[in-house]
């Protein structure tokens, strides 16, 4: 049975949540789940970009656009969620933290195209030269813009899958990205940040949010729940750990 959890939370508790489910999941005390959520604005940071001289000044500017700044679970540099983007968090047991990564990968993103050209979308699976947070496993629309990224976190009896889908608004990645990474000294092509919509036209977030459900109720019975408060205590103990607080000077939590 998969547990599917729609609820959000404030910036930095949302990624303590997954971060809770991850080590709950490894330690046996919850099982396989997925969250698919609407997240606030947030650019979430990763451990490279924590320890870059630019960092501090990458934050100042994400919060002139209007975004906070977590520390994100997945490996990866900085990504944007906004409230037109979907946020997703699969995380599944796994016994040996050495194998079965690509295959994590490769089905996630599998499932995910292949619910994006359900609707109608020129989907496809790989990099686009010159995207924001490179992978080999991003989606893109015809070769050309980004839609999807991912990012794994793997730890001794469970993997965490996760990342974000944008649904419409990706201008307002490469808003807040074009200062972000020059701060980060990262380059990248602002063209390369796309969305949903406009490949499919009029395309709605319940639209994209009911044809991911769909596409893992194919491969799992899916039940929806509510976040047990025992993952909320522990989230709440993680939290700090993703908040950007003392990473800001770069002496970390």
């Amino acid at each position: 049975m998969l547990s599917v959890y729609a609820e959000s939370f404030s910036s930095s508790l949302d990624t303590a949540v997954s971060h809770a489910l991850l080590r709950m999941v490894a330690e046996g005390e919850c099982g396989e789940s997925l969250r698919l959520y609407r997240p606030d604005d947030v650019v979430a940071f990763g451990k490279r970009d924590v320890v870059t001289d630019g960092f501090p000044q990458a934050v100042e500017s994400a919060g002139k656009a209007g975004f906070d700044s977590i520390i994100r679970l997945a490996g990866g540099r900085a990504a944007v969620f906004h409230r037109d983007t979907i946020a997703f968090a699969w995380t599944i047991p796994a016994p040996s933290s050495r194998t079965g990564s690509t295959e994590r990968f490769e089905r996630l993103s599998g499932l995910l195209v292949g619910a994006f050209r359900a609707l109608g979308a020129d989907a496809r699976i790989g990099e686009v030269r010159g995207e924001y947070c490179p992978g080999e496993f991003s989606i893109n629309l015809g070769g050309m813009v980004k839609v999807m990224g991912v990012g794994q976190r793997l730890i001794a009896g469970a993997a965490h899958v996760g990342g974000v889908i944008v649904v419409d608004r990706g201008d307002r990645i490469a808003e807040v990205l074009v200062p972000v990474y020059r701060d980060l000294g990262l380059e990248w092509d602002p063209r390369t940040s796309g969305d949903l919509a406009s490949g499919v036209p009029g395309l709605s977030w319940p639209q994209v949010h009911g044809a991911v459900l769909g596409s893992f109720a194919e491969i799992a019975d899916i039940a929806p729940a509510a976040i047990p408060a025992e993952v909320l205590t522990r989230a709440r103990a993680l939290e700090p750990a993703h908040a950007v607080g003392d990473w800001q000077v770069g002496s970390g939590p």
